[in-house]
């Protein structure tokens, strides 16, 4: 049996794939239950809808969700069945393709945002704003969504 407990920076991180675990499974039984998405759908739309142009080259889209080219193919399937997304070619080059969010998607993500944020206000009701600031900042630091900050 393993006695030394695991440093600080591995805790850390399994107490963040533990909180991201409870996380999924809340958002997708309140999106799930109120509107038939996932999580993961509506990260799809929510980045679609803040593109400039409701749109990303699949490429882009793939790497804001964590994704690879064909995870995000199979993800955005579905979406496109039920007319939720689109796809578009780029008229200047044939091998670019895009994904935009339709104006169906648009007011299902509308109406999604108001569960998701009453699901984020309930899971963090507890946490002060201070912290809350502090650790959205950390978190996209390790997602590489801000530089790290200078030592």
């Amino acid at each position: 049996m393993i006695t030394t407990p695991p440093s600080v920076p591995t805790d850390f991180c399994l107490r963040l794939a533990r909180a991201h675990s409870l996380l999924i499974r809340r958002f997708d039984s309140a999106l799930g239950n109120h509107h038939g998405l996932s999580f993961g759908d509506y990260q799809v739309l929510n980045h679609l809808a803040r593109a400039p142009g409701g749109r990303l080259r699949r490429v882009d889209l793939a790497e804001r969700l964590g994704l690879t080219a064909s995870g995000v193919t199979r993800t955005l399937l579905p979406l496109e069945k039920i007319g939720l997304v689109t796809r578009e070619t780029d008229p200047r080059d044939a091998r670019v393709g895009f994904a935009a969010v339709t104006p169906s998607g648009e007011e299902l993500l509308l109406n999604a945002t108001v569960t998701a944020d009453q699901v984020s206000a309930e899971l963090l009701t507890a946490v002060d704003p201070t912290q809350l600031a502090s650790m959205t900042d950390l978190l996209a630091q390790l997602a590489g969504v801000t530089p790290a900050p200078a030592p």
